[in-house]
This record gives C-alpha cells, structure tokens and sequence, in this order.
C-alpha cells in the first residue's frame, strides 16, 4: 500500500478505537438499540444531504437490494451487536475482539475472493491472529455466561463487517463511497427504527452519553465510513481490514485512561499477537 493509505488506516483506526469508549459511555443511558440507531441515523441526517448535493447516488441505481443488505449485514446488525456485547465487557476487549474481522476476511477469501486470499506471511498473521482470540476467550472471558456471550456478540458483528466488506467490493463497485455510505445508513436507521422505539428511556439521557452518541454518529460512523469504503475500493477488504488490527491499541488506551478499565493478562497478550500479526501482513 502507498503512504496515502497507510495514513487513511491510521486515522481510522484512531476513530474507531475511540469508538468502543464512546459507546460505553451511551450505554449509561441508553440501549443497545438507541445508541445504535441515534449514531446511526445522525450520521445519514449529515451524509444525505451532501451525497444528493454531490449526486453520489448515480452509481446505486437499481442497487437498492444490494444497499439495504449492506445495511443489515455490516452496519445495523454489527452497531446493535457491539453495544450489546459491551453490556457485558470492557470497551478494550470489544475493541480487540474486533479485530477478528481480517481473520474472517482471510478465511472467506478462500472460497469467495482469490485476490483477496492470504499467503505466506499474510497467513501468519492470521494464525497469530486466531491464537490470540483462543487466549482472549480463555483469559477473559470464563468468569460467567454473560460475558462469554457478550464477546461473542462482538465477535459475530466482526463477521458481519467482513461479509459486507465483500459484498461492495463486488456488488457496489463504481459507485461513489459518499453515495454508498449515505445510503447504507440510511437503510440501517430504517431497519433499527423499530426496535429502537420499543427501548426509549423513560428519563432524558444525560450531557455525557449525548454527547458520546453525537461524535459516534458524526466521526465514528459517517466520516469514518467514508474514509472505510474508499480503502475498499483502493486497496481492497483485506487490506482495509488491517484497520481491525491497529484499532485494538487505540481502544485500550482509552478505556483504561479515561473509563478506569482494568488491563487484563488476556488483554496484553491479545494486543501483542495483533501487533506480530500487523507486521506479518504489511
């Protein structure tokens, strides 16, 4: 990759590693679903607009299918299965469950996207990848059902992020990344409309977890996704996925600095797998 985007990397990987804290602190007031969908549909407010101004949709006509399953797979499904998970776990080891997304990338280009496949000292780093994830489960997360459950959550909405990573880079290919990204939230609000009504908090929520959903929604989603859509198109999903590697440190530091997070012995020696695993795949 060239120096431009190993720069557009780095500055999303700042966003969303501050992303997982964020969402820790909307969940002090709001749902799973709330947060998912306030973050959501601010970010679509913001993004429509300027798409339509842009006329960024040319690409997506008779494309709607495509968009709204986008949105289900790899935006609402995974931004509701965060919040979730981090119900239960510390917004740091959400942040490095995460990076199981490059590993499901890998291993679904295998069969779906032989451009996209791993080898030699790509496929290192994702057997260094996969051992951290066993030692995370083993180290962290044995204490009780709710939190076995919650990072796995996290790890089926990493899933979810690399399935539809594959699904634009085929299916969405030529269309403008504003117009992708305006559309797609657009869809998830809709599909997260519901069952966010059914979870509204009785008592307006707090200064803090508004603001926390406001910079989710305009940072952490819409221009974090426009930088996310135009790696793919660029340097494809696996590359772009590295991003799951580098974000990991960025949320560590901020749950234990700012939130008060304990630093885990799983915690460390999953960050330094992902870090060989980083320099494996370069």
């Amino acid at each position: 990759m060239d120096r431009r985007s190993w720069l557009l990397l780095l500055i999303l990987a700042s966003i969303w590693g501050a992303s997982y804290m964020l969402i820790k602190i909307g969940l002090r007031d709001l749902s799973p679903e709330m947060v998912a969908f306030a973050r959501i549909a601010l970010a679509a407010a913001v993004l429509m607009p300027i798409a339509a101004a842009q006329e960024a949709f040319r690409g997506l006509r008779g494309r709607l299918g495509v968009v709204v399953l986008v949105g289900a797979i790899q935006v609402a499904g995974p931004f509701w299965l965060i919040p979730a998970g981090e119900q239960e776990i510390s917004s740091a080891l959400a942040g490095i469950l995460v990076a199981t997304t490059p590993i499901f990338t890998a291993l679904l280009a295998i069969r779906i996207d032989h451009e996209e496949r791993s080898e030699g000292p790509r496929l290192a780093g994702v057997a260094i990848g996969l051992v951290g994830v066993v030692l995370l489960f083993g180290l962290d997360l044995t204490g009780s059902t709710a939190a076995l459950l919650g990072g796995l959550a996290v790890v089926l909405a990493s899933l979810g992020y690399s399935v539809g990573s594959f699904i634009v880079k085929h299916q969405l290919a030529g269309a403008r990344p504003l117009g992708v990204v305006a559309s797609v939230m657009a869809a998830s609000a809709a599909l997260l409309l519901i069952p966010a009504a059914l979870t509204v908090p009785s008592s307006a929520p707090g200064l803090g977890p508004l603001a926390a959903v406001v910079a989710l929604g305009l940072v952490g989603t819409g221009a974090a996704f426009v930088i996310f859509y135009l790696l793919i198109g660029t340097v494809g999903p696996a590359r772009t996925m590295i991003v799951s590697y580098l974000a990991p440190g960025v949320a560590v530091v901020y749950g234990g600095v700012l939130l008060g997070e304990s630093i885990t012995a799983g915690t460390v020696v999953g960050l330094a797998r992902r870090r060989r695993a980083v320099g494996a795949r370069r």
